[in-house]
């Protein structure tokens, strides 16, 4: 090894983390600070808690929603163009549904018998 280019070796540095904890450890500096330990990360206490640096979670879970909010009118507009086009198709083909080509006879129907009473009406003037 060559002599004052390692740094200074401290064999009992002591660690603090966020939650109270401390212990001691070999390193290069006397104190280290830390926000999670094996006292209190989930994964070693085994409950389920999240860890939040920063509200990075909250921004997540903001992203995560909207995008569901997104997803969801995107699929509405989606079925709506869908039906839409879907009667423009049939109009096109003459395939309107059976009650539209059951309100058009009826409207034929009625229109008819008007035409024939004012057709009777004429004959009597005369």
């Amino acid at each position: 090894m060559k002599p004052d280019i390692h740094p200074e070796w401290h064999p009992n540095a002591r660690v603090t983390c966020s939650c109270g904890a401390t212990f001691t450890v070999g390193a290069t500096v006397p104190e280290i600070q830390t926000e999670v330990c094996d006292s209190c990360h989930p994964f070693f206490t085994g409950e389920q808690r999240i860890v939040d640096t920063a509200g990075q979670v909250e921004r997540f879970m903001r992203r995560l929603e909207a995008g569901a909010t997104h997803r969801d009118q995107e699929r509405e507009r989606r079925e709506k163009k869908a039906k839409a086009e879907l009667a423009a198709k049939r109009k096109r083909r003459g395939l309107e549904p059976i009650r539209a080509q059951r309100d058009t006879a009826d409207e034929d129907a009625t229109e008819g018998a008007a035409g024939a009473e004012q057709d009777e009406s004429d004959s009597d003037v005369e």
